[in-house]
């Protein structure tokens, strides 16, 4: 049975300028969708108000234009979409799968010298579940005082109701699902109702994109992204994770690498093709594969 056209999205942060790295991803999304005829879409990951910027999302637009690229439909932004965000975890904290965790970052330090171990994931040293223990009323007190917190996931029920997950990658092939990799992640902050899990988990769903291709460094965050899908009841993608540019020093391109944004490269007289050439691909027919 023939597959539909597949719907890809491109979703930066609009926390700086583009640069030859995003070219990479843009691109790469881009032509995954044109190549078959597919929908390429646009989105602003601008839910961090004290980073983001109107000038680079305007920017954004601007670059992917000038390389040639079209998208179908409006630019989604996220920070339009914050109440589908508190409907997600309204959902999953009446399910009984979130806590409130009010340990700041030097109570979880403290917790984890006092263990004498700390188990790492891919995002760093995982959170001891201080704040799992804490009784209804306890939680129930503390965030009617007024204290700050984060809401986790627990992680160990959400595997328990969700049951075993495997997620599909087109280059690395069936995968099978360990989300308790991230321990119990943060979904939302008291101040932002979603964290980047959440809110990448819901997007994809709510604007029916089918292929999710995003960078290699984001290949762990997928076990995480899955298991949303299953408790949320979202339909489920496929992925193709690409490789990363990386610089003669073998560091990945990052917005601090200035002279090789999109805007630094257009006035130093690239032009489109040859910014098409660095980041890997050719603008010949438009299905030129990677290098």
């Amino acid at each position: 049975m023939d597959q539909p056209p597949p719907v890809t999205r491109f979703a930066p942060s609009p926390t700086g300028l583009l640069h030859l790295g995003h070219a990479h991803a843009a691109l790469f999304a881009w032509e995954a969708a044109r190549a078959l005829g597919g929908r390429f879409l646009v989105r602003l990951e601008d839910i961090d108000a004290a980073r983001c910027r109107p000038d680079f999302a305007a920017a954004i637009l601007e670059d992917l234009a000038w390389l040639g690229l079209d998208w179908d439909g409006p630019v989604r932004r996220q920070s339009a979409h914050l109440d589908e965000y508190r409907a997600a975890l309204a959902r999953l904290e009446a399910e009984g799968l979130l806590y409130p965790c009010f340990c700041t970052r030097k109570d979880i330090e403290a917790e984890i010298a006092a263990a004498g171990h700390a188990p790492h994931g891919p995002d760093g040293v995982l959170y001891p579940g201080t704040c799992r223990g804490l009784t209804v009323a306890e939680r129930q007190d503390r965030r009617q005082d007024g204290q700050p917190f984060a809401l986790r996931l627990d992680m160990a029920e959400a595997i328990r109701r969700a049951g075993p997950l495997t997620w599909q990658d087109s280059e690395a092939g069936h995968i099978v699902a360990v989300p308790e990799l991230f321990g119990d992640v943060v979904l939302a902050r008291k101040d932002v109702p979603t964290s980047y899990h959440l809110a990448v988990t819901c997007d994809d769903a709510v604007q029916g994109v089918t292929l999710v291709t995003r960078g290699a460094d984001l290949f762990a965050a997928t076990h995480v992204h899955r298991l949303l899908q299953a408790l949320l009841d979202l339909p489920v993608p496929c992925w193709r994770h690409h490789r990363l540019l990386t610089g003669a020093d073998g560091r990945r391109y990052a917005k601090r690498d200035r002279s090789l944004t999109l805007a630094a490269l257009r006035a130093a007289g690239r032009t489109p093709a040859a910014v098409w050439a660095m980041a890997g691909f050719t603008r010949a027919g438009f299905a030129g594969a990677e290098r």
